[in-house]
């Protein structure tokens, strides 16, 4: 059940917005420690997706409304930030596109269409199917992951009550339970912030377990403009320990392909660098290490 907004009326205007800002973030510190719990759960949701990633599955997000834009914007950072291929990144927001931008709140309750949507998608074992809902109740996002997972797909319920039917349909359930908002029913707040929380923990740890980072840098990271490329610059330097006109150079050499400029500064051929990368999986770390044993088989045998 929601509270209706406890005001003062006693208070002046700027005592009441004081009170009422300090009211919000509390709400939101509060939504934020509900995840904390999720912690276990999170882990087993990453460990059950990583085999299916690896075999080449995808990771499609599903969500109606103020749940399925924090969705998609937690997906799109996946491409720029770790180098995740679009192509395997699907978005089945309730209303498409536009419902980024307008509201499209019948579209919630068409259960039929989510079916139809992921009927297209053509759904694998190896995919992994993210449905994010507050009430845990969205027609669409709850027949859609009832589908994918009869369809086989790895299935991931996110919601923030208990015992609602999306947690009941996914494999695997994470309740925020994160109560009354401060506007009765405004989900954008205490219930999206955990819900930011929990797909942002979830996706990092993907990518991390995918070997899209070493030693807790971004390995993967799209180089498109200049700052980027500074940053880019720092990670070669970092990892290769390599100067700056070094990994420069490296980047240049490997056509901003950054796992391949690590490990060309670090001393290897382009041609040798991206065998490695291909013999592990495209994560920097194991193709370092390969190229390093080989090295020094190279020099026992000398």
């Amino acid at each position: 059940m929601t509270k209706p907004l406890q005001r003062n009326s006693g208070s002046s205007l700027p005592e009441q917005i004081s009170g009422d800002v300090a009211q919000m973030l509390a709400g939101h510190v509060k939504a934020a420690q509900t995840t904390e719990a999720l912690a276990p759960l999170i882990a087993d949701a990453v460990t059950a997706a990583l085999p299916r990633l690896k075999r080449g599955g995808r990771i499609i997000l599903v969500g109606a409304g103020t749940s399925g834009r924090i969705a998609v914007q937690d997906g799109v950072e996946l491409a720029p930030t770790y180098g995740w291929p679009m192509e395997r990144l699907t978005f089945l927001l309730a209303g498409g596109e536009r419902a980024l931008v307008e509201s499209s709140e019948a579209a919630e309750d068409d259960a039929a269409l989510a079916i139809d949507e992921i009927t297209r998608c053509k759904i694998t074992p190896d995919d992994v199917v993210i449905g994010v809902a507050a009430s845990g109740r969205t027609p669409y996002t709850c027949a859609a992951i009832e589908r994918a997972r009869a369809l086989g797909a790895l299935t991931i319920g996110i919601a923030n009550q208990p015992q609602t039917p999306l947690l009941d349909l996914a494999e695997i359930a994470l309740c925020a339970e994160t109560g009354p908002e401060f506007i009765a029913g405004s989900t954008r707040m205490r219930a999206g912030t955990a819900q930011k929380i929990v797909l942002n923990t979830l996706s990092t740890g993907m990518m991390v377990g995918l070997g899209r980072t070493h030693r807790g840098l971004m390995t993967h990271m799209s180089v498109s403009n200049e700052k980027l490329r500074r940053r880019a610059v720092d990670i070669i330097s970092a990892i290769a320990k390599a100067s700056a006109d070094e990994s420069h150079q490296a980047l240049q050499l490997a056509g901003n392909d950054l796992p391949v400029a690590i490990l060309i500064a670090a001393g290897f051929e382009r041609s040798q660098a991206e065998w490695a990368l291909g013999e592990a999986g495209y994560s920097v770390g194991p193709a370092l290490s390969l190229l390093l044993r080989q090295s020094e088989e190279v020099s026992d045998g000398a």
